[in-house]
């Protein structure tokens, strides 16, 4: 018998293969505002939080208020790229549906924006694993590292945090679903990911979706 009633999705990384692409494309952006930065650093800095965090985080930088347009520029040109390049997560597809198959419930909880996260798994041809069950960080009041998202999910999914295991493979998705009282799979299949901050959190690890079903202990 799995310990587990829900299995909680990150998108970004962990459904669909978009880090690499939307780092490239916000490291070029960024770039623009006249901050020097690499993709590397754009990675350690904001994988896994929302464009929220990441805009006042530059505006902080910066101590200026982005031009209104700079957000919408950037998700037109994230969109583009995605269109040409945007692959799922290998294995992820054989994952799901062993975990369905298993009788367990899924969602997604992803940082991103409604727009963005209905749009890479309408693309990728991995909506219709989730349906309605899907939530974002601009529903609650506070995106990752804190908690509340995946509290929100599990709340909306009717599951007790205890019952519920968190897929993700950015640090502050880890951190989140500590906060919440879940357990973590953590998905270091990108070789750039943060690998060692995420095993400091004594969680486990693994890197293909094909070992997904079994640290689920399906």
């Amino acid at each position: 018998m799995t310990p587990f009633d829900l299995v909680i999705f990150d998108c970004d990384g962990v459904l669909v293969d978009s880090e690499p692409l939307s780092n490239r494309i916000l490291c070029e952006a960024i770039c623009t505002l006249g901050i020097p930065m690499g993709v590397a650093e754009t990675r350690a800095r904001f994988v896994g939080l929302s464009m929220t965090k990441v805009v006042s985080a530059l505006e902080a930088e910066l101590e200026i208020s982005l031009p209104e347009s700079w957000l919408g520029d950037l998700q037109l040109q994230t969109f583009e790229v995605f269109r040409q390049e945007l692959q799922p997560v290998r294995n992820v597809r054989t994952a799901i549906e062993s975990v369905h198959e298993a009788g367990l419930q899924t969602c997604v909880a992803s940082s991103g924006a409604p727009e963005k996260i209905a749009f890479t798994l309408g693309l990728t041809k991995l909506a219709a694993y989730f349906e309605e069950r899907i939530y974002s960080a601009e529903m609650v009041s506070h995106g990752k590292p804190a908690p509340d998202l995946f509290l929100h999910a599990a709340a909306q999914m009717e599951v007790p945090p205890e019952r519920c295991v968190v897929i993700e493979d950015s640090l502050p998705g880890v951190q989140a679903a500590l906060a919440a009282g879940m357990e973590v799979r953590a998905y270091i299949g990108d070789v750039d990911g943060p690998h060692e901050k995420i095993q400091a959190l004594n969680v486990q690890t693994f890197g293909d979706m094909m070992e997904l079903p079994n640290r689920l202990g399906l």
